[in-house]
């Protein structure tokens, strides 16, 4: 006797969301998004109660308190309120006092980048073992060390003749350092220039700014001059300090002096 099973109920149609928003007299009903938190502003206490547990806040941020604005109060007619502009008045220096800060830290920054670039390029004349090596790192050594485009070792030449020799010396006509420099100017920074000719030849187009050294290294030597120049405009100015340049002719006459067997002046 074979047993005939019961059939199953079919199955009840899924509900997909197309059908419940055509479901006549039914509100479609559609997911809410996810709320996103409504940031709150903090109040009064929260702030009162973050600088009490942080009480050196204020001291490590003070730029903080420039953006706080003073009240001013009304103290009455015919009555100014002198405070409030005092404040501003300090807020004002305060900031003139960080920008120069901020200038003196910059400026202390260059002068030890130029420092070291001094030290380096004077170890180097100091290390010479002849004196055609002392030129060739007078004259090519240098340029790199102390980072500018040029550099030029001139000899006023007793002949009035004036021509560059083999050994990188460019010898200048007679009294051309007085009128490059001036009387009793051992340093010139000039700022924003067109080089002259006669001192860099065919390097003249690539001066903007100079540092002219002069040389004395004896009485019997004829007066020099180190030429440094550099293609940005404000390599060199007379707004800067001429010491450690200055430093570097000193030696570079010692070590010509040495090397020579000259005399002192």
């Amino acid at each position: 006797m074979t047993r005939v099973g019961k059939k199953s109920a079919p199955a009840a149609p899924k509900k997909t969301v197309a059908r419940v928003l055509r479901a006549p007299g039914k509100t479609p009903q559609v997911p809410a998004a996810p709320s996103k938190a409504v940031a709150r502003a903090p109040r009064a206490t929260d702030i009162g109660a973050f600088l009490a547990a942080h009480p050196g806040f204020i001291k490590d941020h003070p730029e903080i308190l420039d953006g706080l604005a003073p009240d001013r109060r009304d103290l009455g007619a015919g009555i100014v309120d002198i405070q409030s502009i005092l404040i501003q008045r300090l807020r004002a220096d305060n900031a003139r006092l960080q920008d120069l800060h901020d200038d003196l830290l910059a400026t202390g920054r260059a002068n030890l980048t130029r420092q070291s670039r001094i030290h380096g390029a004077v170890l180097s004349l100091l290390e010479a073992r002849s004196f055609r090596e002392l030129m060739e790192v007078t004259t090519t050594d240098l340029a790199i060390l102390l980072d500018v485009d040029v550099i030029v070792l001139g000899v006023e030449n007793e002949n009035g003749i004036a021509e560059r020799s083999v050994s990188g010396i460019r010898l200048l006509e007679p009294g051309c350092v007085e009128r490059l420099m001036g009387t009793g100017r051992d340093v010139i920074l000039n700022a924003d220039i067109k080089g002259d000719k006669m001192l860099y030849g065919s390097a003249t187009g690539l001066v903007a700014s100079e540092a002219l050294l002069r040389l004395h290294a004896s009485n019997e030597a004829p007066t020099g001059i180190l030429a440094l120049g550099a293609r940005h405009r404000h390599r060199f100015g007379p707004d800067q300090g001429s010491e450690f340049l200055g430093f570097l002719a000193r030696v570079l006459e010692l070590c010509i002096r040495t090397w020579l067997g000259l005399p002192r002046s």
